[in-house]
């Protein structure tokens, strides 16, 4: 994605996606919410992924349930909980 891109679909101007990427400023909280929108992430994704120190896989699992709807996301919990289980009941038996 270009950052004229980024700019068109966050509602920043080309300028503050410049600045921000050559980090010569510190963005507000209104700033990185509309850089979130434009980059299809939920805000607290980027708090998630600072708190945990850029683990990727971490974040790859909170940026898939991001976009999915209550019941998809209902629905994989609950496919976990029994993957989960299994693993644990294997582990047990070993």
């Amino acid at each position: 994605m270009t950052q004229e891109t980024l700019a068109e679909h966050s509602g920043l101007s080309s300028d503050t996606i410049r600045r921000l990427e050559h980090g010569v400023f510190s963005p507000s909280l209104d700033t990185l919410d509309k850089l979130c929108l434009g980059l299809d992430l939920m805000l607290s994704t980027v708090f998630f992924g600072f708190e945990i120190g850029e683990r990727d896989i971490a974040r790859e699992l909170v940026d898939m349930v991001c976009t999915r709807s209550v019941e998809e996301i209902e629905l994989a919990t609950a496919v976990l909980r029994l993957l989960f289980a299994e693993l644990d009941r294997r582990d047990e038996t070993a």
